[in-house]
């Protein structure tokens, strides 16, 4: 993890985030802001993954948030395009977070398509044909690599909209920057 970036003071966050809807995304989560502040409309959107064991101290109102495996947003750009279009959001916050489930999703292809066939009373065939047809879409690899790659196809798709890459350790439920460089 020595590609994160430990924000734990104000002076942590990055300059050209200080003072804007990412800054603020880590003085309410990680720096424990008092949250005293009504927000009438989203500052900003989150994409994080469905993870169930993540969750932001942030206040009402304050986001978009689009929770999906990976934090993958490659199907939910429309999403994304009426977040920025109607929202008027100018950032976008996207969280990966580590122990990912959509990393090596292979290793879990029994696991997935016994809990359709136990769970949801899905027919084996079915449900190794509907893994085989969504996993290759989902699997995002090593989790870092996948943020910067989802990352800078967002900044080439939406060139002017301002996009930080989060990792989220499940360790200490704490945001970090992804050093880009």
């Amino acid at each position: 993890m020595y590609r994160l970036i430990n924000i734990a003071s104000e002076a942590d966050i990055p300059i050209q985030f200080r003072n804007t809807p990412v800054g603020n995304l880590f003085r309410f989560h990680n720096l424990q802001h008092e949250i005293n502040t009504t927000y009438s409309k989203a500052e900003l959107l989150i994409g994080m993954c469905m993870d169930n064991r993540k969750q932001l101290r942030i206040p009402e109102n304050f986001a978009f948030i689009i929770r999906t495996g990976g934090a993958n947003l490659r199907y939910s750009e429309f999403k994304v395009s009426y977040a920025i279009g109607v929202g008027k959001v100018n950032y976008i916050a996207l969280i990966g977070h580590n122990h990912c489930g959509m990393v090596n999703i292979f290793e879990r292809k029994e696991s997935f398509i016994c809990g359709l066939v136990e769970n949801a009373g899905w027919e084996y065939e079915k449900a190794e044909e509907h893994f085989n047809t969504f996993a290759p879409m989902f699997e995002i690899g090593n989790e870092i690599d996948f943020l910067l790659s989802e990352t800078k196809r967002l900044r080439d798709r939406y060139p002017k909209i301002n996009i930080a890459p989060l990792m989220y350790l499940l360790e200490d439920n704490k945001l970090y920057f992804v050093n880009e460089e």
